[in-house]
């Protein structure tokens, strides 16, 4: 997502359930906010264009729709395409679905549904699906040290299905299984940069197809008061999953670990939050795929490098944000918080614990600009100092 589409994203990115057609007729309001689109990031070129993004309250004022048309022009991949609804309804029930054609290469079908309360709140339910040809995924090599000089370009080809069904022990505590289903393939990319498969074809998962099958057990506890924009509390994650790999020929079974700790600090107004994320994550097992490896870099992690900058098989992760709440105003009918968000990553991927070294810790500072419609709603851009330039992301939902 593009960083200056941050203006569209917290306007836009506030929309919530109903069905359409009947919030109009119960005299449910609906504004559009043409918004032109200019943005560059490191990975996926420069972007001009037109969003138009469509807002639906109903006859409350909660904002219950959002249908966001865009055309866009990139650098790399010329004339875009794109087709977004979000639709939100009480108890949180969440549906997605993202439709996306581009002139060179790059196709997007998405499609996801979420009620953390179903039967009644005794039950987590979520299920969905994907399509995609991203032209501009980079690959640098294995390990904390490949070199931003051998940075190298491709296709991922991938289709993906995943569904979750969780129990509540209590209030604050799940279980929950899950499967998935992932089938990717490496093709030619869209950058003059070169083929990872040419110049990395040794590496796991970058010759011929894989198709990974998942099977996963996670814990969860969650204090927070909120599961999308929360003020306080604390949430733990783990999870154990058994994956195989059944397009290659021999068929090699691996597992991944995970233990995540998120805990926020609240000032006593809570114009203040302090944020502090703590991530593990382990790979065993032979023939494990680069790109289901642990990695750091993008969006939700060492936010000054790419997306998937550093790969290998473990991953030791620890952040720090303050989120200063700077202004509150009404936008298409409801209030929405913006925030300054300064924050500082830290993170190391090994191939074996035994090598964790803090002289080895990448380091990346960086501030962030939020906006924020409570209870389901956050926009926000996020720039990252690193020593290859920084990156800039922007999206619909806090890094953590």
């Amino acid at each position: 997502m593009s960083a200056l589409r941050f203006v569209v994203i917290c306007i836009v990115g506030l929309c919530a359930g109903g069905e359409l057609l009947s919030l109009v007729s119960a005299h449910a309001e609906m504004q559009v906010f043409p918004v032109p689109s200019v943005s560059t990031t490191r990975n996926d070129g420069n972007d001009a264009g037109l969003i138009v993004p469509i807002l639906v309250t109903d006859p409350d004022g909660e904002l219950k729709y959002l249908m966001a048309p865009m055309l866009i022009r990139n650098s790399i991949v010329g004339t875009r395409g794109v087709f977004n609804i979000f639709r939100y309804e009480p108890g949180g029930r969440e549906t997605r679905f993202i439709g996306s054609f581009t002139e060179k290469i790059e196709r997007k079908l998405v499609f996801s549904y979420s009620d953390p309360a179903f039967s009644n709140g005794r039950y987590f339910l979520q299920f969905g699906g994907s399509f995609f040809k991203n032209a501009t995924s980079r690959f640098f090599g294995m390990g904390q040290d490949s070199l931003e000089g051998n940075e190298s370009n491709y296709t991922a080809r991938e289709f993906r299905a995943n569904w979750r069904f969780g129990v509540y022990i209590n209030e604050v505590t799940q279980i929950a299984v899950a499967q998935r289903f992932r089938d990717v393939q490496l093709q030619r990319g869209a950058t003059n940069l070169p083929f990872t498969v040419e110049r990395f074809g040794e590496i796991d998962g970058v010759r011929g197809e894989s198709m990974i099958v998942g099977h996963r057990a996670t814990f969860y506890y969650d204090t927070r008061n909120n599961l999308v924009t929360p003020t306080d509390g604390m949430a733990v994650s783990a999870y154990a999953e058994l994956n195989q790999n059944i397009r290659n020929g021999d068929h090699p079974i691996y597992s991944r670990y995970e233990l995540e700790v998120k805990q926020l600090f609240p000032s006593e107004s809570k114009r203040a939050i302090l944020v502090v994320r703590a991530d593990l994550q382990a790979t065993i097992g032979t023939q494990v795929p680069f790109f289901e490896q642990s990695s750091l870099g993008g969006q939700n992690s060492l936010r000054g490098f790419g997306v998937d900058r550093f790969i290998d098989k473990h991953l030791v992760a620890f952040s720090v944000e303050e989120r200063i709440h700077i202004a509150r105003t009404r936008l298409a009918g409801v209030m929405a918080d913006f925030e300054l968000a300064p924050f500082v990553d830290t993170g190391q991927v090994l191939g074996d614990f035994k090598d964790v070294s803090f002289k080895d810790y990448r380091v990346t500072p960086g501030v962030g600009l939020r906006g924020i419609v409570r209870p389901n709603v956050v926009g926000r851009l996020d720039y990252g100092f690193s020593r290859e330039g920084g990156a800039i992301f922007a999206g619909l939902d806090f890094p953590y």
